[in-house]
């Protein structure tokens, strides 16, 4: 990897330079004067923007002019000390921020000079929260059969009976026996809807073009809820067919971008799908030492009101919402099917939008001659 920057010695050689782009967090050398001297490859997707770009720029250039980043490398360059910070917020000058922990060493061949790595919490605290989601996945899972086998079936002898006792009683007593009727249709309602997430094992699956599907969701969308937002696409043309039952993943983005136009102050925005190919995002499956790569990301951006800071960490939990007379049960089926795609969710949320984003396993060449049922 070339590079224009007089690194030191120590780090100067080819294969140390190629070394240092291959590594997947992003890297950032500034010298004394705050011009940015050399990034990895990470920085590019890391910033959001190339490298001849970057080399050309100045920190203020990136980063928003009262960023913590600043005071961070002043006080590497005034002790000449190893900094490691977590949890800085850094905003960038072309707009989003995002928490992440900052390590600053000085560059010692070079006065003045810094060296930045930056370590994401985004996708390692998703990981982490995925058996917390799927734990709730279950939950409901057997919620959903209890309730369709010990409840239903009651309530249909009381709906039954609330019918006999309205044609043997008297004329003033026969609204209590069609409100009892009407309660009772009401929660077989309910059960129908939780019915969903009943544990049926797995669903049928073939090959699917995601594309495909999110141009579907932008035609349903568009026709049904979203005439006053704006949605527009970013696809990655080279991305793969993935192993999925299309109407379920149909059904997880449509509820995606539902939630998206609801959060939208007097539902007009601007909505985003994009593609995109991951490489190192890995999921270590429960129970086993296998570790599965999850490459394939969908996301679902919007310029919304955000999620509250006090529902955030369990957006994904049954029954939890932000809406005044919402049942919260849409992103629990969310998190239930893309955790039964074998994938993931995590999101970002701040006062100027949230993006949601999937990541899913690629489809396996042996997949093609023989879709598992």
């Amino acid at each position: 990897m070339a590079t224009s920057v007089q690194l030191a010695p120590s780090i100067a050689s080819p294969n140390e330079v190629n070394i240092l782009g291959a590594l997947a967090f992003p890297i950032l050398v500034i010298g004394a004067d705050n011009q940015i001297n050399y990034v990895n490859g990470a920085t590019e997707q890391f910033l959001g923007q190339g490298k001849s770009s970057l080399r050309s720029s100045s920190l203020a250039d990136v980063f928003v002019k009262h960023s913590p980043i600043y005071s961070l490398v002043e006080q590497v360059r005034s002790g000449s000390i190893s900094v490691f910070e977590h949890d800085l917020d850094l905003s960038r000058a072309r707009g989003g921020s995002r928490p992440v922990s900052v390590q600053a060493s000085p560059l010692l061949d070079e006065p003045g000079a810094v060296v930045l790595s930056f370590h994401s919490h985004g996708a390692a605290r998703s990981m982490e929260r995925q058996l917390v989601h799927r734990g709730a996945a279950r939950s409901v899972s057997a919620m959903a059969s209890m309730l369709a086998h010990e409840v239903k079936n009651p309530l249909s002898g009381i709906r039954g009976a609330a019918q006999l006792l309205e044609r043997a009683v008297s004329v003033e007593d026969q609204s209590l026996a069609q409100l009892i009727k009407e309660e009772a249709d009401r929660i077989c309602k309910l059960v129908d809807r939780m019915g969903v997430f009943g544990d049926d094992g797995p669903p049928d699956r073939e090959t699917v073009n995601i594309h495909e599907v999110l141009d579907r969701v932008n035609q349903l969308a568009s026709a049904e809820f979203a005439d006053n937002v704006k949605i527009l696409t970013d696809y990655d043309p080279s991305l793969p067919p993935v192993l999925a039952n299309k109407d379920q993943l149909i059904q997880v983005f449509l509820n995606l971008v539902k939630n998206a136009v609801e959060a939208m102050p007097d539902q007009k925005g601007e909505i985003k799908l994009a593609t995109g190919f991951r490489r190192g995002v890995r999921l270590t499956v429960p129970g086993s030492h296998e570790r599965v790569h999850l490459p394939l990301m969908i996301s679902v951006a919007d310029n919304g009101n955000g999620i509250p800071s006090d529902i955030a960490q369990n957006i994904f939990d049954p029954f939890v919402t932000t809406k005044s007379g919402g049942t919260g049960l849409g992103l629990a089926l969310v998190a239930k099917l893309v955790h039964d795609h074998g994938g993931i969710i995590e999101f970002e949320t701040d006062d100027e939008g949230t993006n949601f984003r999937l990541y899913f396993p690629m489809l396996e060449v042996s997949h093609t001659a023989a879709v598992p049922k």
